[in-house]
């Protein structure tokens, strides 16, 4: 029970809203966007994308460092495909974000928010001195999407939840003779929850070939494999029969991760469905494929190692 009236409450909040802390951060952010803004460049190569992915783990891990608490598997596991959406796949850059017409990128997997912050950072969405501010009081950057911060098209965390979205969002465009695509990244300890079924089977049903839906399949969850957890496989199968067009790919090759997404839709009246197999962890050997880094945050030693180990994988691509 509330110790302070109700009106109190709405009083404070006016005031945090006066001072900046949501309404003028968007303000801040709108400013800032149009001063900023980068287009996105089809013309980055391979090696250029598999340099910034590196670049993206170490400031994933510094800022997870920093903040004290976050997701650290699983961003980084994620961390390619997001790579390689923002920087040559969505039809979307800071300047476009409030256009009709611009490609939609749900996160579903919301913990691993770390990536997602990074990437939107790196593409001019926000100052880059912003995500110092993860997890501190009075910060929209805290351990889930908000759209207090600028780039993100939905509110996530409650596994499930963002396929729902993605697919309404598709139906919509179809509806309203749009052309704008919509992508959603899940993470596979995810598809245990019910409505991403649902989600499927409506997908299907509209023959939604404007949705691209991509499971993050690095087999690992908070409690361990999602093979012991609740048995997902066979997965392309059963997305499949729920009507998608189904491929699979090494979620950490830039290559392949380009090669399929770059063809979507995979079938013409049909959602896509981009099976990612991945590495929880991917980039730091003591990480990866390790449950115990689905939520854990490095010591100063680990933080050290883990970044010698991807300044010497960088040094690799010279």
């Amino acid at each position: 029970m509330l110790s302070t009236p109700v009106h109190d409450h709405a009083e404070w909040f006016q005031s945090w809203r006066m001072k900046g802390l949501t309404k003028g951060r968007r303000s801040h952010n709108y400013t800032y966007v149009h001063k900023h803004a980068l287009a996105m460049d089809p013309s980055l190569t391979v090696q250029q994308l598999n340099r910034k992915s590196i670049q993206y783990r170490k400031t994933v891990l510094s800022i997870i460092r920093h903040g004290g608490a976050e997701h650290t598997g699983g961003s980084l596991s994620s961390i390619d495909i997001l790579n390689t959406l923002y920087n040559r796949i969505l039809r979307l850059s800071p300047a476009t974000f409030q256009g009709a017409n611009r490609d939609r990128f749900v996160q579903s997997k919301g913990h691993s928010v770390e990536a997602l912050y990074t990437v939107l950072a790196d593409r001019g969405f926000f100052p880059q001195s912003e995500l110092e501010t993860l997890n501190r009081f009075g910060s929209h950057f805290i351990g889930h999407p908000t759209r207090h911060v600028n780039g993100v098209e939905q509110n996530t965390g409650a596994l499930g939840h963002g396929m729902s979205f993605a697919v309404g969002s598709a139906l919509a465009a179809k509806l309203d003779r749009k052309d704008f695509r919509v992508f959603a990244l899940l993470g596979d300890g995810e598809l245990a929850e019910g409505s991403n079924w649902e989600a499927a089977m409506t997908a299907g049903h509209y023959r939604l070939d404007n949705l691209v839906v991509i499971v993050d399949r690095n087999g690992l969850q908070i409690t361990g494999p999602t093979e012991e957890v609740v048995q997902l496989e066979p997965l392309h199968l059963k997305f499949e029969a729920f009507g998608f067009a189904v491929c699979e790919c090494d979620g950490n090759s830039i290559p392949e991760l380009l090669a399929n997404l770059e063809s979507v839709p995979f079938a013409a009246g049909q959602p896509s469905l981009l099976l990612a197999k991945t590495r929880k962890g991917c980039g730091v050997s003591f990480m990866e494929n390790s449950v115990r880094w689905h939520h854990r945050v490095p010591s100063d030693q680990e933080f050290e190692q883990a970044i010698q180990e991807l300044e010497k994988a960088e040094a690799l691509l010279i």
